[in-house]
Formats: C-alpha cells, sequence, structure tokens
C-alpha cells in the first residue's frame, strides 16, 4: 500500500510503498476513501524538516540543552549518532483520515466490516487505528465533509473550554481552516461572533458562515472595534485559532474582553502574557490540549479505556461524534472550505509547493477504491549470493533502539539481511531500505515460515518477548531477544518447560549486553586472579520517565526493574562468577516504583547492590559500578573509564567513547552461530537472571 511520509532532516515529502498494517488488539483496519492536508500542522513540519541544523536548533531550544547534557554525559559521538538517529526518522503524515472497516478485533464491538468510519489515521491507503479514535459517520455525512471532522474537533475542544452560552459574544483571532469551522461551532451554539483575520477572503467566508468579521492591518484597532460593537462591555470570550509567532493576538485578546472574561488558545502564540491586562479584569486563560480528553492518554487511545460519560461528558471520540451530527444537520459547512482534490498519486508535487500556498484552505487526498490489502511483504531487492557458513536473519522490531544499535551491527558484520518485520509497516520500510534487507512485512509469521532463515532478532516490546521467543525456537531458529526475557513467570515458565521438553533447541541469548563491554572484561580477568569473594556497588543514575511511558506500564513494559534492572542483576552475577542465593529489594514509596535498591548475595560468598534511581540529575554519570575484592578496587565509570587501585599501584584505561558491550555480544550470538557452538550465556543463567528479576519486582510491591 501507498503512504505519505517526511525526513525530518531534509524535509523531503514522499509517496510510498509500505506492506499492509497489521491490525492491532483493540484497532479498527481502515481502507481510506478521503484524508484531509492539515495545513497548519503540516506546513510547520516541513518547514522544520527544510531548516538547516542552527534552524532546527533555534525553533527547539529545550531539545539543544539536553544534546549539550547528552555530550557531557555520554560523549561527542554517540550524541551525535543519537541526533542523526532521531532526525532520521520518517515521520508519517496527516490525522484526517475517513475510509471503511476492513477488519475488527474480536473485542470491539462498536463497528463491523463496511462500515464508513472518521479516525486521525495517516494519509495512507489502509491504516489501523485505536477503537477509541474512531467514529461511525452518519449517512447524511459523505466522505468529503467528514475529513473536517478532526480538525473541527480542535475548533470544538477550544469552544467547550470557553464554554460559551447562549447570547454570549466571542471573538475568534484567525479565521483559518480551524477559525473559520470554529465561528460554525460558536454561531450553531447560539453565540454572537466577532472574527478577525489579515486574509480578505477568509474575513468574507465567515461573513458567510454569520460572523462579524473584519480584515485586519497595522493600523486597525481590533480591540477599540470588539468594544465599540459591544457597547463597551467587552467579549464574553476570545478564541484565538491563529498560529504566529506575533505577540498581538495574546496582548489584543484579554483587551477585548470583558470584566471576568475568558481567553483559550487554540493555536500557537508567543505566550509572553501582560499580567496587568490579565489582572485587572480577572480574565481566565487556557491552553486548548488538540481535539479532547482522552488525547495522548494511553489507557483512552491504545488500550480503549473510556472514561465515564457521567464524569467526562465530551472525550476526543464523542467530540468526533458531536461534530459528524452538526454536519448531519448542515450546521458545518464545508463545501467552501475545499481549496481543492488532489489524488494521492500527486503528493510529492503538491508538498514541494505547499509552504508557498497562502490562500489555500482545505486541501482533500482522493484515493482508488481498490488497493493490496493482504499484502504484507514487500521486496526490496534481490539476494546477493552468500556463504553457506553466513547467517541468515530475521528482525521482528524496527523501533529506535533497533535503527540506532543492533541493526548497524548486524550490517557491519556482513549477515544476511533477509526480512524485517514491524506491525505499521513504515518503520520495517524505513530500516529495511536503509540497511539493506531483501524483503520488508508487517507480518512475524513470515520470518517464522521462511525456511533459510536461521537466526532471529526479536526487538519489539517486552509483553510480546516470550511469546516470539517461543515461535523462533519451535520454528527451529537461533533466537537473540532484546531484554527482558519475560516479564511474567507464567511466560518464564512456559519457556523453562520448553527446554525441559525438548532436546537441541535453537541458541537462545538474550541483550544482557553490558558483560560483553571491554571494560567488564578487564575486571573479570582481574577477579579471577584474585579467587575471592567480592563486594559490588552498581549505582544507576537512570532519569526520570513519565509513568504513562509504555515501560512504566506492568502488562507491557513490565516496570523497570524488570525492563532495565534486569541488566545490572545480570552484570552482577556475571562477574560474580556465582549462583544467586537471595536477594531483596527496597524503593522509594512512589506510584511506579523506580527507584529502589537491591541487595544480592551469591552461593560462593560474595555480595551485590543495585542503586537503581529516576530521581537523580542528568549532570551526574549514568552508570557506575565499583567492586572491592582482597585489597583491590575496580570503579567503573559509565562505561567509558576504568580504574583498578591495588595495594601496590593504580591503573587508569579511559576509551573514547562508551562500550556497553553491544557489538562484543551481537560478534559472540553470530560466531556461535557459524561455529556451531554453545550460546555465550547459557540458558540456566538467563533463566536465572530472569527469574530472580521478576521475583525482585514482585518484592516492589508486598
Amino acid at each position: 500500500m501507498r503512504q505519505i511520509i517526511q525526513s525530518l532532516q531534509s524535509g523531503e515529502v514522499s509517496l510510498v510503498d509500505v506492506p499492509t498494517p497489521m491490525r492491532k488488539k483493540g484497532h479498527v483496519l481502515i481502507q481510506t476513501s478521503k484524508s484531509l492536508i492539515s495545513l497548519g500542522t503540516e506546513k510547520m513540519l516541513l518547514e522544520f524538516g527544510q531548516s538547516n541544523w542552527v534552524g532546527k536548533a533555534r525553533q527547539q531550544p529545550d531539545k539543544v540543552r539536553q544534546v549539550f547534557q547528552k555530550i557531557k554525559t555520554d560523549g561527542l559521538k554517540p550524541t551525535l549518532d543519537a541526533v542523526r538517529n532521531k532526525l532520521d526518522q520518517p515521520i508519517p503524515l496527516g490525522y484526517c483520515n475517513v475510509g471503511r472497516v476492513l477488519a475488527v478485533d474480536e473485542s470491539c464491538k462498536e463497528f463491523m466490516v463496511g462500515d464508513r468510519v472518521l479516525s486521525n489515521g495517516n494519509h495512507a491507503e489502509i491504516v489501523s487505528i485505536a477503537e477509541n479514535l474512531c467514529a461511525k459517520i452518519p449517512d447524511q455525512v459523505d466522505d468529503e465533509t467528514a475529513t473536517f471532522t478532526v480538525v473541527s474537533s480542535i475548533g470544538l475542544e477550544g469552544v467547550r473550554l470557553l464554554n460559551p452560552t447562549l447570547g454570549e459574544t466571542v471573538v475568534v483571532l484567525g479565521l483559518g481552516l480551524i477559525g473559520l469551522l470554529s465561528v460554525q461551532i460558536l454561531r450553531a451554539n447560539g453565540c454572537r461572533v466577532i472574527g478577525f483575520d489579515f486574509d480578505e477572503k477568509k474575513v468574507n467566508m465567515a461573513r458567510s458562515f454569520g460572523a462579524e468579521a473584519f480584515c485586519l492591518d497595522d493600523e486597525f484597532d481590533s480591540v477599540g472595534c470588539v468594544l465599540s460593537l459591544t457597547q463597551h462591555i467587552g467579549a464574553d470570550g476570545v478564541l484565538i485559532t491563529a498560529s504566529t509567532s506575533n505577540r498581538r493576538p495574546v496582548e489584543d485578546a484579554p483587551r477585548m474582553c470583558r470584566v471576568r472574561g475568558r481567553v483559550v488558545l487554540v493555536g500557537t502564540a508567543d505566550l509572553q502574557l501582560s499580567r496587568d491586562d490579565f489582572y485587572k479584569k480577572e480574565i481566565s486563560f487556557q491552553v486548548s490540549c488538540s481535539y479532547g480528553p482522552g488525547r495522548y492518554d494511553n489507557n483512552y487511545e491504545k488500550k480503549g479505556l473510556d472514561y465515564p460519560i457521567g464524569y467526562v461528558r465530551w472525550t476526543e471520540k464523542r467530540n468526533f461524534e458531536a461534530i459528524l451530527a452538526l454536519m448531519a444537520k448542515g450546521q458545518i459547512k464545508t463545501e467552501s472550505l475545499i481549496s481543492d482534490r488532489i489524488p494521492v498519486g500527486r503528493v510529492p508535487d503538491l508538498y514541494s509547493g505547499l509552504t508557498e500556498m497562502k490562500d489555500a484552505l482545505g486541501l482533500v487526498l482522493e484515493y482508488p477504491s481498490s488497493c493490496d490489502k493482504a499484502r504484507k511483504v514487500t521486496r526490496v531487492s534481490s539476494p546477493k549470493i552468500y556463504s553457506p557458513a553466513i547467517p541468515v536473519v530475521g528482525v521482528i522490531g524496527s523501533g529506535g533502539f533497533a535503527q540506532s544499535t543492533i541493526l548497524p551491527l548486524l550490517k557491519k558484520h556482513g549477515v544476511r539481511l533477509k526480512s524485517i518485520a514491524s506491525a505499521s509497516g513504515l518503520t520495517s520500510y524505513h530500516a529495511g531500505n536503509k540497511f539493506g534487507f531483501e524483503m520488508l512485512t508487517s507480518d512475524p509469521e513470515v520470518i517464522f515460515d521462511d525456511s533459510e532463515i536461521n537466526a532471529v532478532f526479536v526487538l519489539t516490546p517486552h509483553n510480546s518477548h516470550s511469546s516470539l521467543v517461543k515461535k523462533c525456537l519451535l520454528s527451529g531458529k537461533n533466537v537473540f531477544v532484546e531484554k527482558p526475557l519475560a516479564i511474567r513467570d507464567t511466560e518464564l515458565d512456559e519457556l523453562r518447560q520448553l527446554y525441559i521438553e525438548k532436546s537441541n533447541l535453537p541458541l537462545l541469548m538474550v541483550g544482557f549486553n553490558r558483560r560483553f563491554s571491554n571494560l567488564v572484561d578487564s575486571i573479570k580477568i582481574g577477579l579471577e586472579k584474585l579467587s575471592e569473594p567480592a563486594a559490588f556497588v552498581m549505582t544507576v543514575n537512570a532519569g526520570a520517565i513519565p509513568s504513562d511511558h509504555w515501560i512504566q506500564d506492568p502488562d507491557v513494559g513490565g516496570g523497570r526493574l524488570v525492563g532495565e534492572g534486569c541488566h545490572f542483576v545480570d552484570l552482577i552475577r556475571y562477574l560474580a562468577n556465582s549462583t544467586i542465593s537471595d536477594g531483596g529489594v527496597y524503593s522509594l514509596d512512589t506510584p511506579t516504583r523506580d527507584s529502589f535498591s537491591i541487595q544480592l548475595k551469591f552461593e560462593n560468598g560474595s555480595s551485590g547492590t543495585v542503586h537503581y534511581f529516576a530521581n537523580g540529575n542528568k549532570s551526574f554519570p549514568k552508570e557506575r559500578l565499583e567492586v572491592f575484592c582482597g585489597g583491590t578496587i575496580f570503579s567503573l565509570d559509565n562505561f567509558k573509564s576504568l580504574q583498578t587501585i591495588t595495594p601496590t599501584r593504580t591503573r587508569r584505561k579511559k576509551l573514547f567513547a562508551q562500550d556497553k558491550g553491544h557489538r562484543a555480544e551481537i560478534e559472540a550470538f553470530l560466531s556461535a552461530i557459524k561455529d556451531g557452538g554453545p550460546s555465550p550465556i547459557s540458558a540456566s543463567e538467563l533463566f536465572e537472571v530472569s527469574e530472580w528479576t521478576i521475583r525482585l519486582n514482585r518484592g516492589l510491591y508486598e
């Protein structure tokens, strides 16, 4: 299928052929008939992409500060690599999609195959969208009109925050697409509307929708105009729908208001507010968030958990439905807002001139009535000739970590990169083309069914690891899974039982990379010479992650102890060279339990402590290991330098860049496949570390 993407690095917009997305749990698969270009948002992305590095930095000063902080802690090269990788990711454009349902999840009761639906899907021939982000289209509303629903809902949410009542006067500053739709919503609400814009054509259009609208210039006194029209009382509220860096809208808005009036910002504007203007009249000010409650809430948008209607009357989905109802009654009209209708095949030419379109409002993209709905595989290139000893690799998952760390190492290692899979199809398209895969897919079963593939890298979210590992092993494929191996006891027990019941299973490797670091090797050799119990203190300045991040979700990421803390349990287990005999955990009393200390006891008398803290400061090194053994101290600082203090001398070893062991672990796994040797980490040790991290994680909540 075809999809529109943009490069953040260059700003170039492309229409690309990607595998059809898989329908996710709780999602609806939709074949698109029409979508609407949101000129404001998409022009902003184009201008950002087309700007140089200095221009990008000026637009995102907060990100620049983060970059400089990362340079201090991680070094210049890793930071530049991370920035380049971020800018290299394609951005799917569009969020106003209309089409027909192709498939629904069994848990979805609202939609049926064939239903016409509106969603916030991208510009693509087929999209997979969560149920709470879709709404049925009434028979009275055609597809073209329905494409305006999402942008209308942005205006509607601003109006709801303004809370106008029948007969009140509301000013709309900025009569672009959202402004003109907001005018109609306010008129349907029984409000008197006064509108302002610099474009006379838009002003005339607002008048046709029932607003008293005026064309601005530098000399026009908009504040005086509003006061004159309201008998010097002032407007009850002001809705700022303009997108500008100019301070004028925010300066004028409170001056236009009556005492205790309301100002809501829907667009973007300079927020240097004048306290005096707001203070004297007790003006309230609020910024509207997209299209309503539920936006950016993973529980609502991804898990399908609705807000009770008695407590949250208007969610983003119910806002969609309210707009569609107004359209069905003819109270929102869109015909005059359509500047052009463009077949999706003409998209690259269209976007090349988009930033120059000053007068355009609604641009509707039209899609063909048929496309290959079942094509889950796209061939990129013909296979090259490889030695039979070279591993043939399939990759499941192509997110940020895969593209920044694992895939570059696989490409350098010279393996045959056969297939890469991602549920959306888009990230596998980008990664597959960038790293030279032969085939792209959205369906991992393609990889399991491929008899040529003998090594699979599982780089997906944590909750899918155990099931994918099991399928790989039963398919006779060696598997490297990015940590953790499992997030629940039941998952781990199932894999362990598989090892008990079946002999000669393929290699299993978990991405516990830190034990493969060059500096860790030096510590390992030093400890073997001492032959005494050791004490390990690992301090991890992990940093805060929002509570709604997927890794904090016990059902998806498993929590930070299982998802990240397992690295450090494994590292100490490796250096202690002994089975864990006992362990405990203590945490700060926070909802996420992501600042904790782990105590480990080993059968050979060694002990280990992991301090994992989310409440530190980024200016402090992220990871530090101190080892005390037989009069010797090893101090490993952020995997960049190692200090070894003995009774007779102090040695220092410093690397040019961090070495967390990723390169060596990949080499070890691939070499074991080629040479027919054992896994670089024994299955018993992988199960031991995984069992203890799950057990310790359970202890956080007891």
